[in-house]
């Protein structure tokens, strides 16, 4: 079958360093572009994290310091991969968790302004574990009769999602294929940071999704309690979810 695409549509992976979404780092991610006319466009980048790739890292992926230590860093494949990705939405498997926030991660130290919020998010693992849940490996055999060979290889698992993507459509009438749709229904929350620290409310504002806060709106603490901002800006949050809390505080203070 053929994607309904009205926008070309990017199915990424990433492997790392670790799954530690403030301190690890990417060391090879697989982009496959499906355009609207159905053309694939494969695009495959090893990347110096600038740091010791643990061996536990490694025994997984197969990724070690020696194999990436010529290759380019982040920051200078950055401004290619914004725009290789500029106008697609975005789907992975598990990337609403993991893959977007630690992309987005890396895109601001890379000081590389690539705003994903503009895009539609397409997680086919949250489209699985609400409909089977199962891992990678187990899904591309259900979906699609296929064992997943290297798995844990970027391309691999990347080319593997979006074929079990396709399947799913097919399998569940309830399914749409739509990106819109898919893209709402693989979202468990609406998130304003891609850490799901700040979600928005049914009215689509901004509340806070931990602590004391937990529930309140975000301008509503920052009224009562302006300290906070300090307190999450110098803490141990994302630069995304620092970015957000920033934005929504420069709005308090001009509109």
């Amino acid at each position: 079958m053929t994607l309904t695409l009205k926008n070309p549509i990017i199915f990424f992976d990433v492997e790392t360093t670790g799954i530690n979404l403030l301190t690890d780092r990417i060391v090879e991610i697989a982009l496959l572009k499906i355009f609207p006319n159905g053309k694939e466009e494969m695009k495959t980048y090893k990347i110096n994290p600038e740091v010791p790739i643990p061996e536990k890292a490694s025994s997984i992926h197969g990724i070690y310091d020696d194999d990436v230590k010529d290759c380019p860093t982040f920051k200078q494949i950055a401004r290619q991969l914004a725009n290789f990705m500029e106008g697609c939405d975005i789907g992975g498997f598990n990337s609403n968790k993991f893959d977007i926030p630690l992309l987005a991660e890396e895109f601001l130290r890379a000081e590389v302004d690539f705003d994903m919020r503009r895009r539609k998010f397409v997680d086919v693992q949250n489209i699985f574990h609400k409909m089977e849940q199962r891992n990678l490996s187990a899904a591309y055999k259900f979906y699609c009769g296929k064992e997943l060979e290297g798995a844990h290889n970027a391309a691999n698992d990347t080319q593997a999602t979006y074929e079990i993507l396709k399947a799913q459509i097919e399998k569940y009438e309830t399914l749409q294929n739509d990106v819109d749709f898919l893209s709402e229904f693989s979202s468990f929350h609406k998130n304003a940071d891609f850490m799901g620290r700040i979600i928005y409310n049914e009215n689509k504002e901004e509340i806070f999704n931990f602590g004391k806060y937990k529930g309140e709106k975000v301008t509503d603490v920052l009224e009562k309690d302006p300290g906070y901002y300090s307190w999450i800006m110098n803490g141990d949050f994302s630069l995304y979810t620092k970015k957000i809390m920033t934005e929504i505080r420069l709005r308090k203070v001009l509109f």
